[in-house]
């Protein structure tokens, strides 16, 4: 070991203090060499980086040190609507022009074009920039500029976006943020962390004079607090000078106001809070062990990694106890984690915390099982065998990002150098983080991690938030009640924790191998093998990733060859035929025997066919081929899992009611499938009615016979390597030669025009509107291409007409697709959008008459331009990404149709008579659904 970490050790384990560990003045960390940082003369921070993934695009980000927590009390909400009016006109970019010159080259507002409000950062990003000429860059760097010193904060784009914000707050208005805002100021007392959510009081938004937001603006958004942030397929050195250029001339106001940091009072005795309301459905514990940050200087040095490392590996391993407990036959919480970082919203106190799910009469069940996990940790830590997993698992994810090093997207390197920006968090490259890391966690004992655990878990500063459903005959806690829990657990006398661990391997016993019987070219590069047993094989080799292999397998047949009447088994039957594990494995013992292996898979028995999907590393092929073969010949009952899993389930699904989207999707449900029995919803009464043993016969009559599957593997996997595996996992499954297809069930779309409006009392004033077109359509890429034109043609004359207009909703949702099977190819369009219930009716009409004006007359010849520069742009980038040839291999051989091979010839055929063809064909046939739910009136 060298002298660096015995000293680095030696300061956790002998002392066990984060502020010792900071004083032992430990090298520092490197920064990564290949971003250039630098800083104007008026404060403004950059970070400039030359990229290759995706080829000749970048992203442009502008992040702003500068949040809600600055606003005062009549101020509250105005950062947030700073946010949106930098798309409502700049100096450079007048109106709405900023969108549209965007959309013009391909970039897609809401995908590629975006901001976020938090409560001490706010972040604009521009994604995806196709930097084929100077003259964009140029332009976007002109946006960013503009963001920063150059709205226009025009007085009636600021009347016109107090609606879309309203609106905004509409939609978000749940029950956890009604129960936030109740809690906050007593979780944070004598703090303005207390009172400053992002979307603020709709009083300030509504009335707000326009000169408020002004003088917000020049106020904070300044080159001292702001930093830009440009990743891409550039010349780093032109774009430098650029920077120079253009943000230059931006000066720091006169005498600028001090961006304070506030703080977190301490508490000697525990905060307890507890709130109801109304549409919540489960109860969720909060228990914070409040702790202080680090300070942005002391994250320079090694001991920063050192720490978060230790902090990964204490959650690693509570968190698998806690999993272990989960599946107790008698669990004490429907779900149960922990994690360290900021507590709650503020970035100026950290906390260790707890969360847990409790049923409605278990809430100090919950409580008392997560304080005693955590408290076990402080007592007795962990043992050596839990450590050596939990390192394994972190050294192999290490190992994946740096043979990915090469492959590393931009967005990747821009969100690093945010939080750089604006929390100082380190960025030293993978290739000296690997190195590093290489060294300092083999040389960490577990007896040093155990040491570090009290400095994050006290008996002080303890936050306890609880947040409930409000029902009738709940039985609901008092604060003096939560304290004694706490105390009570505290008074136990514990015993540390017993680690079980099995050395057998995951197969005992090799398979009977198979042969290849035929190797063909397939298509789209691939290569098809034929397999004794009539398991037929798709490999396509790729470069696009060096440490994944992605897989998918399908056989016809699935759920439907299941009679109507067993509807609940077929309901839960991927939840439950997976609970007991595999081979001689239960679920937790599996997750003990992969550890330290990048290899994942899961099955499913779906409506039309059977199947899996996984992943892995190469490295790890042969663990994931051998969990494909357990999958089919070895799944593993466990009636302890089992219990486990109705006690919460029954618990999880008991309140359901009370969220009203549960009231609206049963109305949806209702209305498009006429009470079909396979339409069912799961229910709590209908828990103890699950048949274990008859699902675990439905899976395997469905996995018995591999010989009508199809496997596909799309990655960095070679034939030659990969050969034997697939003779002796794939080539030893088990097959009867049995030949099926999959049955209609004859749960089709109602036929014909149906409108259903029902009222509903609501916490938050709101409607939610669902409108549903469906048709005869001929499953072609021609048909799906122009589905996609459509939908991309609503979303914008909607973004024009509904929300920036008439400011009736935040947005609206459109989304098509084209089916198959089981019968007829059809087309399906649902638009989905919430509103004030006064508008309802008003926003309905614009929503149906805009659909049908594009029947009528067409999509504009702009937006099909603007959607064939994003429907290009976007399919040059997926045509690099393993999961895109994954879904087109399996569209050609489940769906028998190519996807692929002419589509930038068909996008760019696309007019706007063709959509308009395609609207009007999709709506003269008449088949439409409208289900509202209004909390206001129904005519």
């Amino acid at each position: 070991m060298t002298h660096f970490l015995k000293k680095l050790v030696a300061a956790w384990f002998i002392l066990g203090s984060v502020a010792v560990g900071f004083a032992q003045q430990m090298p520092p960390i490197p920064t990564d060499a290949n971003v250039r940082i630098g800083k104007l003369e008026n404060g403004l921070t950059y970070y400039i980086r030359h990229n290759n993934l995706p080829e000749k695009r970048a992203d442009f980000y502008i992040a702003q040190k500068v949040g809600s927590i600055l606003e005062d009390d009549n101020q509250r909400g105005l950062a947030h609507f700073l946010e949106h009016m930098c798309f409502n006109g700049t100096e450079n970019f007048p109106g709405k022009t900023l969108i549209s010159y965007l959309e013009s080259i391909g970039v897609r507002f809401g995908e590629n074009l975006n901001a976020y409000t938090a409560v001490d950062e706010t972040v604009y990003n521009i994604d995806n920039v196709p930097v084929i000429r100077d003259g964009i860059i140029d332009s976007c760097l002109l946006i960013l500029h503009d963001w920063a010193d150059g709205l226009t904060l025009d007085p009636k784009e600021i009347d016109n976006e107090r609606g879309v914000i309203h609106e905004e707050w509409r939609t978000r208005t749940g029950a956890m943020m009604r129960m936030y805002e109740k809690i906050l100021p007593t979780a944070y007392p004598d703090s303005k962390y207390g009172h400053r959510l992002p979307i603020g009081t709709m009083e300030v938004v509504d009335n707000f004079p326009h000169q408020a937001l002004r003088d917000y603006y020049e106020k904070w958004y300044r080159p001292d607090q702001q930093g830009i942030m440009i990743v891409g397929d550039i010349d780093v050195d032109k774009v430098e000078a650029k920077i120079k250029e253009i943000f230059s001339p931006i000066k720091m106001p006169e005498n600028p106001a001090e961006r304070k940091y506030f703080p977190v009072p301490d508490n000697k005795e525990a905060i307890v809070t507890i709130a109801k309301d109304k549409e919540q459905t489960n109860t969720i514990i909060y228990l914070w062990h409040k702790h202080d940050i680090v300070p942005n200087e002391a994250k320079k040095n090694m001991d920063y990694l050192v720490m978060n490392y230790m902090k990964s590996m204490i959650n690693n391993m509570l968190n698998a106890r806690l999993n272990e407990l989960k599946e107790t036959p008698q669990p004490p919480f429907i779900y149960a984690v922990t994690e360290d970082g900021n507590f709650f919203l503020s970035k100026t106190k950290d906390a260790f915390t707890g969360i847990a799910v409790s049923k409605e009469d278990g809430i100090d069940t919950a409580l008392s099982a997560l304080t005693r996990e955590i408290e076990r940790v402080r007592q007795f830590g962990f043992t050596a065998s839990e450590y050596a997993r939990a390192k394994a698992d972190y050294l192999r994810q290490l190992e994946s990002a740096y043979n990915e090093r090469d492959k590393v997207k931009n967005n990747s390197y821009v969100n690093e150098y945010v939080r750089h920006f604006i929390d100082n968090e380190p960025i030293p490259g993978i290739d000296a983080e690997y190195a590093i890391m290489n060294q300092i966690a083999p040389n960490i004992p577990v007896e040093a991690i155990n040491s570090f655990i009290p400095s994050l878990v006290n008996d002080s500063n303890i936050v306890v938030n609880i947040f409930c459903p409000e029902k009738e005959g709940m039985k609901y806690p008092t604060e003096q009640e939560i304290m004694d829990v706490l105390n009570k657990v505290k008074a136990e006398k514990l015993t540390a924790y017993e680690d079980k661990v099995s050395d057998e391997p995951l197969i005992a016993e090799q398979p009977k191998a198979g042969t290849i019987v035929k190797t063909e070219e397939g298509p789209f590069g691939s290569t098809v093998l034929t397999l004794s047993n009539g398991v037929r094989v798709i490999l396509k080799t790729t470069d696009f990733k060096a440490d994944e292999i992605r897989m998918r397998a399908f056989s016809p047949g699935g759920n439907s060859l299941f009679p109507d009447d067993e509807i609940l088994q077929i309901k839960v039957l991927n939840d439950v035929a997976g609970l007991g594990g595999l081979g001689n494995f239960s679920n937790v013992d599996l997750e003990k025997v992969l550890a330290g292996k990048k290899a994942s898979i899961s099955t499913a028995v779906n409506g039309l066919s059977e199947g899996m999907n996984g992943s892995c590393s190469p490295k790890d092929l042969e663990t994931l081929l051998q969990l494909v073969y357990l999958s089919f010949t070895a799944p593993r009952m466990d009636q302890n899992a089992f219990e486990s899993y109705k006690s919460r389930t029954k618990a999880a699904l008991a309140n359901q009611e009370a969220n009203p989207q549960i009231a609206l999707s049963d109305s949806l449900q209702k209305a498009m499938y006429m009470n079909h029995p396979r339409a069912l919803r799961v229910k709590a009464d209908m828990i103890d009615k699950i048949d274990y043993k008859r699902i675990m016969e439905m899976y395997k009559d469905r996995f018995k016979d591999a010989g009508d599957f199809t496997f596909l593997f799309v990655g960095n996997i070679t034939l030659d390597e990969a050969k034997p595996l697939i003779e002796t996992y794939l080539g030893g499954l088990p097959t009867i030669h049995r030949t099926e297809n999959f049955r209609d069930t004859k749960m089709d779309i109602r036929k014909g025009k149906y409108t259903n409006v029902f009222s509903k009392k609501l916490e938050t004033p709101l409607a939610s509107v669902l409108i549903i077109a469906s048709g005869k359509c001929e499953y072609t890429l021609k048909n799906d291409v122009l589905m996609s034109f459509l939908t991309q043609s609503l979303d914008k004359v909607y973004l024009e007409s509904v929300r920036e207009k008439e400011g009736g909703s935040y947005g609206v949702s459109v989304y098509g697709q084209l089916s198959r099977y089981p019968n007829d190819d059809e087309a399906f369009l649902q638009i989905y959008f919430d509103t004030d219930p006064a508008k309802r009716e008003k926003m309905t009409q614009i929503i149906m008459n805009e659909l049908q004006k594009i029947a009528q007359d067409g999509p504009a010849a702009e937006h099909i331009n603007k959607t064939k520069e994003f429907m290009l742009k976007k399919h040059t980038e997926q045509m690099k990404e393993n999961g895109y040839w994954l879904n087109i291999l399996n569209q050609y051989y489940w769906y028998k149709a190519d996807m692929d091979s002419n589509f930038q010839q068909v996008v760019e055929s696309i007019t706007p008579e063709d959509v308009k063809q395609f609207a009007k064909a999709l709506l003269e046939q008449n088949n439409c659904i409208e289900v509202s739910m209004t909390s206001g009136e129904t005519k």
